[in-house]
Formats: structure tokens, sequence, C-alpha cells
């Protein structure tokens, strides 16, 4: 995997267009200064968690004693229960209802941003190449800028877009995370199946 399809990957999965209304509903009875503070604190938290589950999800592992394709099957399965939900929207959100008031690391940097899709693929690619941690780590910088530039200029592309071609673009986006979650899943069963001793 390239830096940058491992980017995209972690793009999709941060699904910042998906999170717009979500976003916008939680900021919405705040200064739009007291706004801005809080969406970049929420997001460099939701950063540093990621960068955190990066460099250290091998040796959770191992703390765990888990196999990494079991980590793959199971980010494969949380992902793809994401991407059914992003298809077939539930009436209370993606990750349902949120509370009141001024939000401070739940829900948005936990787990709108963060979520534990997202943390299972960084703590997959970190486990699965640690050799190449720079190169994820970089890809997560990527995927996290312009998941913060999108979300930075949120209301504006409410506006221009709609209502309609956010719920669309979400909901391709969705499909993208089902396809990728199945891909996940034949991957892990694949390597676990080469790796499992032979039956005598």
């Amino acid at each position: 995997m390239t830096i940058l399809s491992a980017a995209l990957l972690l793009f999709l999965i941060l699904d910042p267009l998906g999170n717009i209304p979500v976003f916008l509903s939680v900021l919405k009875p705040l200064p739009p200064k007291r706004q801005r503070y809080v969406l970049a604190r929420e997001l460099l938290i939701a950063l540093a968690v990621l960068m955190m589950f990066l460099w250290a999800g091998k040796y959770a592992l191992e703390m765990m004693h888990l196999r990494q394709e079991s980590v793959a099957i199971a980010g494969g399965i949380v992902l793809f229960l994401i991407g059914v939900r992003m298809i077939f929207p539930r009436p209370e959100g993606l990750m349902g209802e949120i509370p009141g008031g001024e939000p401070f690391i739940v829900p948005l940097a936990i787990p709108l941003v963060a979520g534990p899709s997202g943390m299972a693929a960084v703590m997959l690619m970190g486990s699965n190449e640690p050799a190449r941690l720079a190169d994820w780590s970089l890809a997560l910088v990527l995927a996290w800028s312009a998941t913060a530039a999108i979300l930075f200029s949120s209301t504006l592309l409410y506006k221009w877009l709609g209502m309609r071609v956010l719920t669309a673009v979400e909901r391709l986006m969705g499909m993208l995370l089902v396809a990728i979650s199945v891909q996940m899943v034949l991957d892990g069963i694949g390597t676990y199946l080469k790796l499992a001793p032979p039956n005598i």
C-alpha cells in the first residue's frame, strides 16, 4: 500500500463529509469564534489518539495476545457496519444520540473523527508493517489535514452543496467502505489460512 492509497483509505474512514451535519448541529449553540476553537481542539485530540494507536498498536496487540489477522477481520467488520450505516442512515445519526453542551473529546474527537474503525485501521497498518511507521504517520497527517480543511469549511460546504448532495456523497463513501471492509476480511482470512497449521 502506498502513502497516498493509505491516506485515501483513512480519509474515507474519517468520513468528514458525512460528519458535517453532526458537527454543525453540535457546534451550533456556540459563538463562531468558540466554534473554531472547539473544532481545532477536538481535531488535534483525534489526531493524537490515532497517532497513539498507530505507534503503540503493535505493543497493545502483543499485550492482549491478539494476532494481526484477528485485528484485520475485526477492523473489516467494524468498517462494514460503519459503511452500511452510511448507506442506510439511522434517524439518530451515525453514532447515536449526541449529548448536549460544549463537546469535549466525546463525541467530536471520539468517536466521530477517531472512531473504532480508524483506530483499528491505523493499528493494523502499524502492526503489519512496523518498518513503515513514518509512511503511515504521513498518510494519517494527510488524511487528517483534508478532514480538518473540510470540517473547518463545513458551513460553506453545507450552503453550497446542500443536504442532498452531502447525503449522496456520504452514501457513495459508505459503498466504498463496504468494499474495502470486505477486502480486509478476505485478506485476514487468507493470511490466517496460510499461517494455520495443517491438519494431521
